[in-house]
């Protein structure tokens, strides 16, 4: 009898204690998603030793166009935070965030550290004049993400970065208080090399400025204004709306008038137009990165990501 006795307490105990690190592995398994790669740069800085950081958009995906699929949906409810910059970026995630609860999600265009350093985007009329077939301008309104509106490309903005990743460390505090000691180390690590890479940047884009040069997808206001750079032009706004024959023609006119030094593509965009419009001039060609496609998520990764940039402009332009 007393041999019963003990093996049933002994049974409890191991299911008490399979329940007890069932439930610790799934505080630590517990997942951060980003919408995009250059997010989850940020958020991996801030989760490093904590949690883990995954990116909903694979590589080679824009954010412009994107499609969920069932097993995004299913990440988006099992996730323990998502981290979006809000529907002029990412309509695609709209619906799929309503259903999540406002104490799992950051809406980072929305935050108030992060507002007062929102820029207005171009305004780019001229693609309206090129052409009205249906299939080029279906869904227009619904992708074009800043035209005549606030410039959504905000990871491009180290300052932005910063207050993103002080929301990201201020959310995961309240979700694992249990972490505190490292992510606010991890917070601390991030400011400082943010400053540095900033100092270091600033060193190598000043003897840039002035430099005139064309981007495919205007995307990287941010940034310019941040380390000084003078963009002479963009093909387009929106880079799922290819520019017509009369605004390619322009852009040629103005790569002579201002004595643009380089038109930079992207490796999600490679349109034949670029090669074809810098034909027979001085004007060389480069690439830009804005998603960093080809950087892993890890603690350095949004360093490493600014760093490639300032490379991608420099190999080009100097």
């Amino acid at each position: 009898m007393q041999q019963a006795t003990n093996t049933k307490w002994l049974n409890r105990m191991v299911f008490a204690g399979t329940l007890l690190t069932a439930s610790i592995s799934t505080i630590a398994s517990a997942a951060v998603l980003t919408s995009t790669k250059p997010l989850g740069f940020i958020a991996s800085a801030i989760t490093d030793g904590v949690t883990t950081t995954e990116v909903l958009l694979p590589d080679g995906a824009s954010p412009h166009d994107y499609a969920l699929r069932p097993s995004d949906v299913q990440k988006i409810r099992s996730a323990d935070l998502v981290i979006w910059i809000g529907p002029d970026m990412e309509a695609f995630l709209t619906k799929p965030l309503q259903q999540v609860d406002e104490k799992k999600k950051i809406q980072l265009a929305e935050l108030k550290s992060v507002k007062p350093l929102l820029s207005q985007g171009n305004v780019d009329h001229d693609h309206d004049h090129e052409s009205h077939d249906a299939d080029k301008h279906e869904d227009h309104d619904e992708h074009d993400h800043h035209h005549g509106s606030v410039d959504m490309h905000i990871w491009m903005s180290p300052e932005i970065a910063k207050q993103s990743a002080i929301a990201i460390h201020d959310k995961l505090l309240e979700l694992m208080p249990q972490n505190k000691d490292k992510l606010d180390a991890n917070l601390e690590q991030f400011e400082q090399q943010l400053k540095q890479t900033k100092a270091n940047i600033a060193n190598i884009m000043h003897p840039l400025r002035g430099k005139g040069y064309f981007v495919f997808h205007d995307a990287y206001g941010y940034f310019e204004k941040t380390f000084g750079l003078t963009q002479s032009g963009h093909f387009t706004v929106n880079p799922e709306i290819q520019p017509g024959a009369q605004r390619l023609h322009n852009i040629r006119t103005q790569l002579v008038e201002h004595k643009a030094v380089c038109v930079f593509a992207e490796p999600q965009f490679q349109p034949a137009v670029i090669n074809a419009v810098a034909q027979g001039t001085n004007v060389r060609t480069g690439t830009l990165d804005p998603l960093g496609s080809n950087i892993m998520l890890g603690k350095d990764s949004y360093m490493r990501f600014l760093t490639q940039l300032s490379q991608q402009f420099t190999s080009c332009l100097e």
